[in-house]
């Protein structure tokens, strides 16, 4: 069983900057990968950016080079750090963690609104 909860999500305005957090526990020995993904109104839940235990990273084709993704001292948290805000990227962010075995577990999303 993994746990995973999310901070850092709210209203910002355009052009600003939010860092989401996200705290993988319970058999965290066994997660190869953590990631965002966000999901809008009326759409389909999309990559945002993943990291493996070995520090890859992958990012979505819509996120540009204003989002960055990393992890903690304690490897089990990872952080989105997202600048340059549009009110295109207003969604509910939710973080995954991927089991050994390929089981997805999904922390209970954030929302993150960017006001014009």
């Amino acid at each position: 069983q993994v746990q995973l909860v999310e901070s850092g999500g709210g209203l910002v305005q355009a052009g600003g900057s939010l860092r989401l957090s996200c705290a993988a526990s319970g058999s965290i020995y066994s997660i190869n990968v953590m990631g965002w993904y966000r999901q809008a109104p009326g759409k389909q839940r999309e990559l945002v950016a993943t990291i493996t235990s070995g520090g890859s990273t992958v990012y979505g084709d819509s996120v540009k080079d204003r989002f960055t993704i990393s992890r903690g001292h304690v490897k089990s948290t990872v952080y989105l750090q997202m600048n340059t805000l549009e009110p295109e990227v207003t969604a509910v962010y939710y973080c995954d963690a991927r089991h050994i075995s390929q089981y997805v577990y999904w922390g209970q999303g954030t929302q993150v609104t960017v006001s014009s």
